[in-house]
Formats: C-alpha cells, sequence, structure tokens
C-alpha cells in the first residue's frame, strides 16, 4: 500500500526522476541505445527495483517514474517509449514488465521509507493518422476506437492545433502535435469523460500503491477541472505548468499541491549556462519567492513547488556549457532554494544530451559508476540538505528571499542561517577568483563552518571592518554550515564533525544575500 504521506511529508523529500524505458534493464541486460531512434531501448520496473541502492544511496528518498500506460508505437516520430502518447490508459505497457514487477518496485519503495510519484497525462491520447499529407489546417482521421477507454471522436475535442499560446482558450481546447502526430485533445467539460478520468486515477493509485503524481500538461485543461480529480487521487500532487510567468504558473495552486517550478528554470539557465550569464536575473527574479504563494480561497492549504535543473523535455545542461564548475553551481539550487528538489537520472553521471530525443540516454551505458565527481556532489547536496530539515523543521517552512545589496556590502547585516550557499558564473578556468564577503550578521564570530561539497573547515572572524571574506577556487560553489550540525552519522565530511556543541547554533531560516554581482558572484544564505 502507499504511505499515504501529505505534501508535508513530501517536503522532506528528495526526488530522482527516471525514463522506465533508459533507466535499467532486467537481469542487468546490457543493449545499445541509439536515443536518435525514438523506440524502445528495454528498460524495466524490475530493472528499477534492482538499482535502488544506487539511488538511495546518493540520498535520494522518492523516485518520479515515466507514465505506466500503453502507448502508441510506430509513429512518425518513432515509439512511445516515454509513456507520453496514451493507448489505453486501463493497460500496463507490458514493454516495461507486468502489473506484478510495477507491484513489486512500489513494495521495494516502502521497505526502504521511499517514496514512488508516478506521471500521468489527462489531457490527451495519441493517434497515428490515415492521412498523413494533411495540411496543419486540414482535417487528420484515424481510429478513435484505438483510444481506450474512451473510444469516438466525440470524447475529444474538435480537431484544431494550438496556433497561440497566449490565448488560453486555444490553449485548452485545441490540440498539441501536428499533422503527422495529432495529440487527441480530451474533452474534460464532460461529466461522464471526468468521472471515468477521476475514477481511473483513483483505481490506478490504489492499485499499485502511488504516494504522489505528477501531472503532465496541466494548462492545457480547465482550472476547475483539477480540484475533483486531484481529490480523487488522494495523494500528493504535483503540475507541470511550462511557462516563465510566475503568475501564471502559480494560479494552479489549489487543486494541486505543489507547480514545477520553471520560471526558476529559465533564470538558472540564463544565470549559469555561461561565463557571461546573467545572474542578476537570478537574484532579482519573482521566481525565487511567489510560487509559494497560493491563490486567497486555497490560503489553508501547504502548498510546495519542485526545482530542477534537467528533465525529459529540455536539454541537459552540459549541452550548454562544458565548464563542471558552472554545471556544479547551477546544481545546487534546486537543493538548497524553496521545495522539493529533483534530479533527472544521468545528470549525476555528467550526460550531456541535447533536445529530445538526445537527453534520453540509456543509465545502464554509464555502468552505474559512483566514483565519479557528481555522484559525490549530488549526494553532498542531498546529505546538507537532510542535515538543515534535522536541525530545524521550521527550514521547510522558511522562504529564500532576496536581499537587496547595499551600498557598502562590508557592513551589510542579516539573520542567523543554517546553510549558507555562495555561488558564481566565473567559471573552471578564470584567472582571477571571486572572493564572497560574508557580513556580521550571518554567523557569530568565532563560529566554525564546514564548506559540506568540498569538507573544507572556515572560522569566521572577528567584527573588525565587519565581514568575513571566503575565497573561491576554481570557480566552484560552496555551502557552509555551522560544524555543530555535522554528526558522523550524517555521512557528510565525518572528519570535521564536532560533538554538536559548537558555536552559532542560532535559528534556522532560508534567506537570500545578495553580496554584489562583481565577477559574477551571487551569495545566497
Amino acid at each position: 500500500p502507499a504511505l499515504a504521506a501529505t505534501a508535508h511529508d513530501w517536503s522532506t523529500k528528495s526526488i530522482y526522476q527516471l525514463v522506465t524505458d533508459r533507466f535499467a534493464m532486467s537481469n542487468d541486460s546490457f543493449a545499445m541505445c541509439d536515443t536518435s531512434l525514438r523506440t524502445y531501448c528495454g528498460g524495466s520496473w524490475a530493472g528499477i527495483t534492482s538499482h535502488l541502492d544506487y539511488i538511495q544511496n546518493m540520498g535520494f528518498d522518492a523516485i518520479w517514474i515515466s507514465p505506466i500506460v500503453e502507448n502508441v508505437d510506430g509513429t512518425a516520430y518513432g515509439d512511445g517509449y516515454h509513456g507520453y502518447w496514451s493507448r489505453d490508459i486501463d493497460t500496463v505497457s507490458p514493454r516495461f514488465g507486468t502489473p506484478a514487477d510495477l507491484k513489486a518496485l512500489s513494495a521495494a519503495l516502502h521497505k526502504r521509507g521511499m517514496y514512488l510519484m508516478l506521471d500521468v497525462v489527462i489531457n490527451h491520447y495519441a493517434g497515428v493518422p490515415t492521412n498523413t499529407t494533411v495540411s496543419l489546417s486540414g482535417l487528420i482521421t484515424f481510429d478513435f476506437s484505438e483510444l481506450l477507454p474512451l473510444g469516438t471522436a466525440a470524447a475529444f475535442h474538435p480537431q484544431c492545433f494550438i496556433t497561440d499560446y497566449a490565448n488560453q482558450t486555444d490553449v485548452e481546447q485545441c490540440w498539441l502535435g501536428d499533422a503527422r502526430l495529432p495529440l487527441p485533445d480530451i474533452d474534460t467539460e464532460d461529466d461522464t469523460i471526468v468521472m471515468t478520468l477521476t475514477k481511473w486515477i483513483k483505481d490506478t493509485v490504489a492499485e499499485y500503491g502511488i504516494d504522489g503524481v505528477r501531472i503532465d500538461t496541466v494548462k492545457h485543461i480547465r482550472h476547475d477541472f483539477w480540484a475533483n480529480f486531484t481529490a480523487s487521487a488522494g495523494v500528493f500532487t504535483i503540475g507541470e505548468v511550462l511557462s516563465d510567468n510566475p503568475t501564471y504558473v502559480s494560479s494552479y495552486l489549489g487543486p494541486l499541491n505543489g507547480v514545477l517550478n520553471y520560471p526558476a528554470w529559465y533564470q538558472l539557465i540564463t544565470a549559469f549556462a555561461s561565463t557571461s550569464g546573467n545572474l542578476s536575473a537570478l537574484e532579482a527574479s519573482p521566481a525565487l519567492v511567489p510560487l509559494a504563494s497560493a491563490p486567497a480561497s486555497h490560503s489553508s492549504a501547504p502548498f510546495l513547488t519542485a526545482a530542477f535543473l534537467e528533465n525529459h523535455d529540455q536539454p541537459r545542461f552540459p549541452s550548454y556549457t562544458s565548464d563542471t564548475a558552472l554545471t556544479k553551481n547551477a546544481m545546487v539550487w534546486p537543493f538548497v532554494g524553496d521545495g522539493l528538489p529533483i534530479l533527472y537520472y544521468g545528470q549525476e553521471q555528467g550526460y550531456g544530451g541535447g533536445a529530445d530525443p538526445a537527453n534520453r540516454e540509456a543509465l545502464w551505458l554509464s555502468g552505474y559508476e559512483t566514483n565519479k565527481p557528481l555522484v559525490a556532489h549530488v549526494t553532498a547536496l542531498n546529505v546538507v540538505r537532510r542535515l538543515a530539515i534535522k536541525a530545524n523543521a521550521s527550514f521547510l517552512a522558511g522562504q529564500v528571499r532576496p536581499l537587496d545589496p547595499p551600498a557598502e556590502p562590508k557592513r551589510d547585516h542579516a539573520l542567523q542561517a543554517a546553510l549558507l550557499t555562495l555561488l558564481t558564473n566565473i567559471g573552471a578556468n578564470a584567472t582571477v577568483q571571486p572572493t564572497w564577503h560574508i557580513p556580521v550578521g550571518i554567523y557569530p564570530p568565532g563560529t566554525q563552518l564546514v564548506d559540506v561539497l568540498a569538507c573544507a573547515p572556515l572560522v569566521m572572524g572577528p567584527a573588525v571592518d565587519g565581514a568575513t571574506a571566503v575565497l573561491a577556487s576554481s570557480g566552484l560553489p560552496q555551502v557552509l554550515i555551522p560544524a555543530h550540525m555535522l554528526s558522523r552519522a550524517g555521512g557528510a565530511c565525518p572528519a570535521l564533525a564536532s560533538s554538536g556543541r559548537g558555536r552559532g547554533r542560532g535559528r534556522v531560516a532560508r534567506a537570500v544575500v545578495v553580496l554584489g554581482t562583481v565577477l559574477g558572484v551571487v551569495a545566497l544564505v
């Protein structure tokens, strides 16, 4: 059975997102996988189950798997190996295993105290047209009876492709896809169809012990559909609303417990994709804060955002830059910012595929190596987040908040905090390394700090000039916590772990201190 996890329970989790067909094959089988072919490579639910140690040892305690239903294959754009081209939602895809295999994965996760998040597509199906020469403005014919259990043309909105994404009616009523592969848009205004979909999600969650649901293409369905649907799911729900507008994205909070923080993702790419990136966009962006705000009608409910650097829809970050220092800086943000951190499988191995389908590589080709630099990086980030939560649960309730750069940075003051994060986009090959100045008020003089990413100690100096200088090294990020927060059982920097009686306990909070962007430096606390 599912663990009946609440939104608060999910708030402590760290999520590992994977594409089922590309994560692991059954029985440790091995096969080459050419992503350009857009076909199945052989990953399975049993394969995931056999590699849970790999995921858990990096500190992840939840996984997000791709959709489980039977998909359309043999299209002009390949097969539905990814799960987003539904054909029959009442049948689990035999390509990934049996219903028993999926239940075994769920049980194995729960035995470890881990959660299972299922990706679902409610907006559309996929169909292979019989007249592929029709233009975008023409009608396309195919057999609606194959799209189960709906099965008729009347179950879908009239055929039209989205042409104006600024027109919400167009977005909700027209179809995604094109003449070669149309994605028929479900008529979610029809009460009978709504009942079919709500019963399906309720039954699926119960049958497979699902702890959370990630919902695809949320903005393509009317707002007032979601309350009934998420209530029927009965578990934590988080939605994909593809937009860089925080106000638009947050408008879907209420019925949904959370949303993917796409506005922040756009700013992350802008800030760290190159050494000339715009860090001021990240520090000043409203994407840092307002997604925690909900519509007034739902203000009593807990809401979460989920931060990410990569996913199956966007190019992998190393496709923008080969600079590992930039990659490491960008990877820090989801773990120290607000909300749930999500890591897309293969990030830890340094995979660098560009746009779909190149960003859906087979992980078994990496050998699941654990001695890679980014594996250690991710593991440390999970550890430090867990330590901050353990120090005080209010860490989760606080928000990262920007603090305007003062006229004299050395005279800046801020509340004490558990976590001080120093980021830069100077890059690995900069001839001059930036210096961060930690102002008085962050930690008392004499506080022993540890950069958990490098296991390097730092002692706050006396307040002679009002600040302690921290020199960057090779353009790498630093995540500093008081040494007393470390414990030898915590898995981070055991040689520097103290008895827990060190100075500088303070209350645990989240804030942002922007100490200027000279040489591309941002300090987050």
